[in-house]
Order: structure tokens, then sequence, then C-alpha cells
């Protein structure tokens, strides 16, 4: 207990390959220097029965176990190939900044504005980054509205 006590010190305290762990938490800050960015190609939304394995070939973006089964998030293209059903054609805006994991209301004000405008959006926090699922339909104008709000900080 004592060796996996400190392995996980030490990757708390050192961040992964070195990086630092601590993030931007000043709300302000977070907004003004979001400098989001947008990925080419078009992300779907697949499930899986939680009991399957992620089919071969496969390389999703994002995978998700819930009670009801797993879910993947994969190009458009990987999901039509492979054969499987999917749902929210979505293109993936990245904000750029070093978001701390704990940082308060940054997603908030992001997903309120996005909603004003009528954007739905599923948003991911990993480790460095936040990430926007808008729909690929709307994906022009959510960008628009973040950079807006970027600007007015």
């Amino acid at each position: 207990m004592r060796r996996i006590r400190g392995d996980i010190q030490r990757y708390v305290g050192q961040g992964f390959r070195g990086w630092p762990v601590t993030g931007e938490r000043d709300l302000d800050a977070l907004l003004s220097n979001m400098k989001p960015e947008m990925l080419n190609g078009t992300f779907v939304f697949c499930a899986i029965p939680q009991n399957e394995s992620v089919p071969a070939g496969l390389n999703p973006l994002l995978t998700f176990r819930e009670q009801e089964g797993t879910t993947l998030v994969i190009p458009r293209e990987e999901a039509e190939a492979a054969g499987l059903r999917y749902a929210f054609p979505s293109r993936l805006i990245t904000l750029t900044i070093h978001s701390a994991l704990d940082a308060v209301g940054f997603l908030a004000a992001i997903t309120a504005r996005l909603a004003e405008a009528g954007i739905s959006v599923n948003a991911v926090s990993a480790f460095h980054h936040d990430h926007l699922f808008v729909p690929a339909d709307r994906a022009d104008e959510a960008m628009a509205v973040l950079q807006a709000m970027s600007a007015a900080k």
C-alpha cells in the first residue's frame, strides 16, 4: 500500500511526463484565454453492450462505461465502416487553455452562452483541456460564440 501511495504522490506531484499538474482556476483568465480550436472531421456517439469489447479496428477518441453500456466517440467514417448505429454527428472544439480540473464556473459559463444561442453541447473535461462536442451543422456558430466570449473578457 505504501508503494502505491508513493506512486500516486509522484504522479500527482509531477504530472504526466513532468507537465505541471495545476491548471488555470481564475474564471476571467479561463474565459479570456480559452483559445477554442475546432478539429477536422465529424465525430459520433455510439453505444455497445457493457459486456462487449470495442470492435477491432476502432480507435475511440473517448470511451465511457455506464450501467447501460459503453459509449464510444469515434469519427463518423469509422462508425459507418463498422456498421455501428450512431447519434449526434458533432464537431469537436478544444478549449486550449490548461484548465484546472477543479476550476469553478468555466464550463457553466460556456454551456450557458451556447444554450442562449440554442446550441447543444456535450462537454468533456480531460486532464489538460476541456472539449466540446457541438452539432456539426452549428459548429461554426459555436466557434463564433466562444470567440466572442473570449474577446469580451
